[in-house]
């Protein structure tokens, strides 16, 4: 029993290259949170706990966007998350943090990743409607 896979719209293969940087950038900050543990600089067990879970959280992005580059419709739903929350993240940035232009940057980037996710070729692709267009078909 084999399965097809239709090749996903270009907007949403530039969606998943977004959040695979993304996904990198979580784990070179899981990285950099261990370094300044072993480092001494801080307490050991909520800092490592913490780079615990954005390793596990952002290698799942990681997957989901090589899933999603290759054409599978499931890894959709975990980057758009990843989305919503980062976007949650941007507001504390800009808002209680006061980092305007952090959370502006933030921002602005995790809509980009959206409007790529939800333009019609893309939603037509998740649907599993055959009508993409034949220019994104080829890529």
């Amino acid at each position: 029993m084999t399965t097809q896979i239709q090749a996903p719209p270009r907007a949403v293969r530039i969606a998943s290259a977004l959040t695979f940087v993304q996904g990198l950038g979580g784990i070179a900050l899981a990285v950099a949170l261990v370094v300044r543990v072993i480092g001494g600089s801080t307490p050991a067990g909520p800092i490592l706990g913490a780079a615990g879970v954005l390793v596990v959280w952002f290698g799942g992005v990681l997957f989901a966007t090589v899933m999603l580059f290759r054409g599978h419709h499931g890894a959709r739903t975990p980057v758009i998350v990843t989305q919503l929350l980062l976007l949650g993240c941007a507001w504390y940035a800009y808002g209680p943090s006061e980092q305007q232009l952090l959370g502006s940057l933030g921002g602005i980037y995790c809509v980009v990743v959206l409007v790529f996710l939800f333009t019609n070729d893309g939603r037509k692709w998740a649907m599993g409607l055959d009508d993409v267009s034949e220019g994104d078909k080829a890529d």
